[in-house]
């Protein structure tokens, strides 16, 4: 099976926000398959099952804490893809990467802690802060009109690229020792 993650923090307070795109990237797949991410009773995510072969998950725990679900919902065998924001990505722009590390960003740690290295990464990017500006301002801040329409096409592109991975049209071997961009401008 593969099971896809998107990553983000749960809750009103931050949906639109920066570290929000991995799991509106999901949302987006969802839609297209016309699935709803379901949260069952006293489960620390939500899920959706597209026929036998593919699970979407949205961790409901914090970013930082992402990878507690990972027991509940990997077994030995499947195959895993994490989407998450990437700052060092401008807007608009993609990757995709098997293997590497968490680039300091603590929900691919907290991924890491749970599962090989060798999971697949997608990345949307959500651009620098500016100077004088936090790392963690900057991911929890909600985006600008011009950036909003550049991440929502990047995000309809990554659920496309998404779709080509699940149904075979792109195969996972590309990814072997190397990295893909796209920018969806």
């Amino acid at each position: 099976m593969l099971v896809v993650f998107g990553l983000g923090n749960p809750g009103t307070k931050y949906e639109g926000t920066r570290h929000n795109a991995g799991v509106e990237t999901l949302l987006k797949m969802a839609a297209y398959y016309q699935v709803s991410l379901k949260r069952r009773c006293f489960s620390s995510f939500s899920s959706a099952t597209i026929g036998d072969e593919v699970k979407l998950v949205f961790p409901l725990t914090y970013m930082n804490e992402s990878g507690k679900v990972v027991l509940k919902t990997v077994n030995e065998g499947d195959e895993v893809i994490v989407i998450s924001d990437q700052m060092d990505l401008p807007c608009g722009k993609i990757r995709l990467k098997k293997g590497g590390s968490s680039a300091g960003h603590n929900g691919l740690k907290s991924m890491l802690s749970f599962l090989p290295n060798n999971f697949t990464r997608m990345y949307i990017g959500v651009g620098r802060p500016k100077e004088g500006v936090s790392v963690p301002d900057h991911v929890l801040s909600k985006f600008s009109e011009e950036d909003r329409a550049l991440v929502d096409k990047a995000e309809e592109k990554a659920a496309s690229i998404l779709e080509s991975l699940i149904k075979g049209e792109e195969s996972f071997a590309i990814l072997q020792g190397q990295a893909n961009s796209w920018s969806a401008i």
